[in-house]
């Protein structure tokens, strides 16, 4: 995939070298023209040998701190750490006079997201969250289906997230408890209903059923949500770390049609793969994984868009660069923690709770 840029290099710092880090955020800094891998902050040494491995003329430091003392050297700081770190990092990289990419969740409230927004727009500086879920090539053909109305009003969204991993790992994530930000609903869940608000826009009625079924698990691994949007219409969302047999990716009800698609998008698992974004295949679908329409004329294979990951670190490249409109826009992501948080509400309830 080719983007062009005539601009200098914006030099990016990034917080983090775990799964996120490595597998996605790296690669795809690495892979825009006009930004450049300048620094990977990490204290773990087999990750630091990583670093240098992979990206040579990268700037590895072992603390945040040291990366603050030399921030003038930085555009942009991308924070790819644990879950209950993203906000406090996100507000020291903004002081520190950099924009500032944050992983999913943005934070682990909307208070939170609120007062990063705010700060934000006093010190004039570009924020944003990385919600690649937006490029994934199901996603993108649902958005057109829907768009060119060949699944006339849709009535209900089914979206899944669902793996088997029925062995906990001793990880932050699996072993953490919710309040510092553990849990299927805080990984997953994200992505999920920024997809459904991006598609059907607000929510004002959430229902969840949450549960903790492996054994050494404090927090969710096993998630329902049910979601009212203002418009009319539900979005039905599962995510599980403990299903053999998963559903379908999407299946998109509508008075015109349905549209149904299984498995996920390649481009994470060729970017776990060590694969480059600069292929000249990426993001491309073969046709036996297309998704299908379904009317009652029968159904048919439907082309998948091209999947485009890359896509949001042009729109950050654009944003910091030339003021252009930031890739995802932050009220619909803290739209989204508000959906978080009355799910979280509801599962301990059994209630719904009105937004």
């Amino acid at each position: 995939m080719e983007h062009e840029h005539d601009g200098p290099d914006l030099h990016v710092a990034l917080l983090g070298y775990g799964k996120g880090g490595e597998v996605f955020h790296a690669p795809l800094i690495d892979a825009v023209p006009g930004l450049c891998l300048a620094a990977v902050v990490t204290g773990d040494p087999e990750r630091q040998k990583a670093v240098h491995e992979r990206y040579p003329d990268t700037t590895v430091y072992t603390s945040a701190d040291e990366l603050w003392a030399e921030a003038d050297r930085y555009e942009i700081a991308v924070v790819s750490t644990p879950n209950d770190t993203h906000a406090p990092l996100a507000r020291a990289a903004l002081e520190a006079g950099m924009a500032v990419v944050v992983d999913k969740p943005f934070a682990l409230t909307a208070a939170e997201a609120r007062e990063l927004t705010a700060l934000a727009e006093e010190l004039e500086q570009v924020l944003t969250v990385f919600h690649n879920r937006r490029w994934d090539s199901d996603f993108l053909t649902l958005w057109h289906l829907v768009d060119d109305g060949s699944l006339g009003r849709v009535h209900r969204f089914e979206s899944r997230f669902e793996r088997w991993r029925p062995e906990a790992k001793g990880t932050w994530r699996d072993a953490g408890a919710v309040e510092a930000g553990a849990g299927i609903l805080y990984d997953l869940g994200p992505h999920l209903i920024d997809q459904a608000v991006n598609l059907f826009g607000p929510v004002t009625a959430v229902y969840a059923e949450a549960a903790a079924l492996r054994e050494g698990v404090q927090a969710d691994d096993d998630v329902f949500l049910s979601l009212h949007h203002t418009r009319g219409g539900r979005s039905h969302l599962w995510m599980s770390a403990l299903t053999a047999e998963s559903g379908p990716r999407f299946r998109v009800l509508g008075d015109a049609g349905a549209y149904v698609v299984e498995g996920l998008d390649g481009q994470e698992e060729r970017l776990g793969a060590g694969e480059d974004p600069r292929a000249a295949d990426w993001g491309v679908v073969p046709e036996e994984r297309w998704g299908r329409l379904v009317t009652g004329e029968g159904a048919r294979p439907v082309r998948s868009a091209r999947g485009a990951y890359p896509e949001f670190y042009v729109g950050v490249r654009d944003a910091v660069g030339e003021a252009e409109p930031l890739p995802v826009d932050l009220h619909e992501v803290v739209h989204g923690l508000e959906i978080v948080e009355a799910a979280h509400r509801s599962a301990r309830t059994g209630a719904v709770v009105e937004l």
